[in-house]
């Protein structure tokens, strides 16, 4: 597998629930693709917003929204990965690249 698949891969899987991103990371640890920790670090801002969301989401229209909005960031992301683009999620995928520096 050429490197710039093994970083799509663990890009991808980093999408796919708590579980997913921690065999992703786990997976990238001795690699260090830097694609893959692109994504890492977006998927793991959405789902830290996803968790505090869920304070909101009860609220009626607002929290729907929210979720709504989240749910379609994490699609992006998930189809960048497949596609294999390095794109920021909007709003959020400055945050994520600068706050996850570690990743």
């Amino acid at each position: 597998m050429a490197k710039n698949d093994e970083g799509k891969v663990i890009a991808i899987i980093s999408y796919i629930t708590w579980i997913g991103w921690i065999i992703a990371f786990i997976m990238n640890m001795e690699k260090k693709n830097d694609f893959a920790k692109f994504h890492l670090r977006q998927s793991l801002l959405l789902m830290l917003i996803w968790i505090v969301g869920w304070i909101v989401f009860w609220i009626p229209i607002i929290g729907w929204l929210l979720a709504l909005v989240i749910f379609i960031f994490w699609i992006m992301g998930l189809v960048y990965a497949v596609q294999g683009q390095k794109k920021k999620i909007p709003l959020f995928g400055e945050w994520a690249q600068d706050w996850f520096r570690f990743i």
